[in-house]
């Protein structure tokens, strides 16, 4: 019964979560190097480099949030496909349970999280039989901000900034570039898009994130759908987003379209959009004993070029320091664009809280607060929480919370990824917070921001909804929406909105 199997799933598992390929590796290098040094895309992407380069060594997730793991997998005919999607669940758990994977299988219904990534419909394990002698697994960890950037388009439609999209590989090229755009910074560009055009709701969805599991570097053997890739990557980085929506030259790192017969009726174009924490691996199995034969998408025998030197982020001198809690007029001297180092106490707080906020009190006093938008890993070692992984989750999810609760608690500054809205907006200006931009996916980084947790609220929501109590020492983020009312996010987005209607000219 393949007894190497199960140690072989969980190999891959743990070095997806914690070991980028090498052409995203390649891709995020080029990207480093096309950024003006000393900017906000340029910072940001010395911290993502430092980053990998952390979560390699370190074996630690990359990004926090270790999404839905999804499984594609070929076997032999006569293979026990029941046994091994049990295998493959047990490996899911014990991997969540050495912190590999963040507990992130939650009940739709009653909202409890079950702790260990299994449930209904979770894991994501697809099995297909093919006339090969060996067994294939490739898994790719999606997070779910990336995943909320998803977006299906039935032609004809009409766009913002680019007009009518028609039932044309042009109309589909306008439909990526939408997608693209609409990002922003809130899936953590420099991103990858896969796309399917056709088929139906369904399908098309699951074959654009199967174009995810190709490499960077490809040619697609379409000849029509390489020329519409190559279309796309050589003008959708004039749009100025930049990473993490902070403006800049690369906004994304990869295009890959496939294309599905489709119904008479319907048109549908399918964009699975993945932040440059682009998680995916394979592995070949010997189909007698499970043992791993060959690796995909990485050579273990080749050593790993660092993405950066040992300095890592690089201080300017021009840093404001911050220790909470905060007070008024420290946080209305701030600006847009200012980088801060944030010490001192700082609370996360997810959905669940911010939820949780609007109908009871406070556990803990917010008065000058920090609070991190942030579902963290964590690891209980002697009786002593120790965060392993804790980036920026994206912050536009608590749109509908944030302001009463800055209103309400005296909250002086959230700390997320890809910025927040109007009506958030208002209340930094009103009650005199600041919105703080940290780098998402950049967990390894963060986590060694943290000095130490000293305690814990509302567990009952399960380790990444709780509002985890940190002391944390220079945790470097920009402004980006401060208390005079500015916000980069609103600014960058109707820039790059003008810039799409121009590339919405068909060529």
């Amino acid at each position: 019964m393949l007894p190497a199997f199960f140690d072989s799933v969980l190999q891959l598992i743990v070095k997806t979560s914690t070991d980028l390929p090498p052409d995203v590796r390649a891709a995020m290098r080029a990207a480093t190097g096309a950024e003006p040094a000393g900017t906000r895309s340029a910072q940001a992407l010395t911290i993502i480099a430092q980053n990998i380069d952390q979560a390699a060594t370190g074996e630690g997730a990359i990004c926090q949030d270790t999404g839905m793991p999804t499984f594609e997998v070929h076997v032999p005919r006569g293979s026990d496909q029941v046994w091994m999607r049990q295998q493959i669940r047990e490996a899911v758990a014990r991997a969540t349970k050495m912190g590999k994977l963040r507990p992130n299988s939650v009940d739709s219904i009653t909202g409890e999280n079950s702790g260990d990534n299994l449930g209904p419909g979770t894991p994501i394990i697809h099995f297909d039989q093919w006339e090969q002698d060996d067994v294939e697994i490739k898994l790719i960890l999606k997070g779910g901000g990336c995943e909320n950037m998803n977006a299906q388009y039935s032609l004809p439609t009409e766009l913002p900034h680019l007009g009518r999209a028609d039932r044309t590989l042009e109309g589909v090229r306008k439909c990526i570039l939408h997608a693209v755009w609409q990002a922003q910074g809130k899936g953590c560009s420099p991103g990858a898009v896969g796309v399917c055009v056709g088929g139906d709701r369904t399908s098309g969805y699951l074959q654009a994130k199967e174009q995810l599991f190709r490499t960077l570097d490809d040619v697609n053997p379409d000849s029509r759908l390489a020329e519409l890739e190559a279309s796309i990557m050589a003008t959708v980085n004039t749009l100025g987003i930049g990473t993490m929506g902070f403006g800049g030259r690369v906004s994304l790192i990869g295009c890959k379209v496939g294309a599905l017969n489709r119904l008479p009726a319907s048109f549908f174009v399918s964009v699975a959009y993945d932040c440059w924490a682009y998680r995916r691996l394979g592995v070949r199995l010997d189909a007698q004993t499970g043992e791993i034969r060959e690796w995909m998408y990485r050579d273990p025998s080749s050593p790993v070029i660092p993405m950066i030197d040992q300095e890592g982020f690089a201080r300017t001198g021009r840093e404001v320091r911050l220790t909470s809690p905060l007070d008024d007029a420290t946080v209305r001297s701030l600006k847009v664009g200012d980088v801060v180092l944030v010490s001192g106490r700082m609370y996360t707080g997810r959905d669940a809280v911010h939820a949780y906020l609007m109908k009871h009190e406070p556990p803990v006093d917010l008065r000058g607060a920090v609070l991190y938008h942030c579902g963290p890993v964590v690891k209980k070692e002697d009786d002593v929480w120790k965060m392993t992984a804790a980036g920026p989750t994206t912050s536009i999810r608590e749109e509908p919370y944030q302001a009463d609760i800055i209103a309400r608690y005296g909250v002086r500054a959230v700390v997320g990824k890809g910025g927040m809205a109007g009506k958030t907006l208002q209340a930094l200006k009103e009650h005199g917070a600041v919105y703080l931009n940290a780098v998402g996916g950049a967990a390894q980084f963060y986590a060694r921001c943290i000095e130490r947790t000293d305690g814990v609220s509302l567990t009952e929501f399960g380790t990444p909804e709780a509002m985890w109590h940190l002391w944390v020492r220079d945790f470097p983020a920009i402004v980006t929406m401060d208390a005079q009312g500015n916000s980069l996010h609103k600014d960058l987005e109707a820039e790059s909105g003008e810039k799409l209607a121009a590339l919405g000219t068909p060529r």
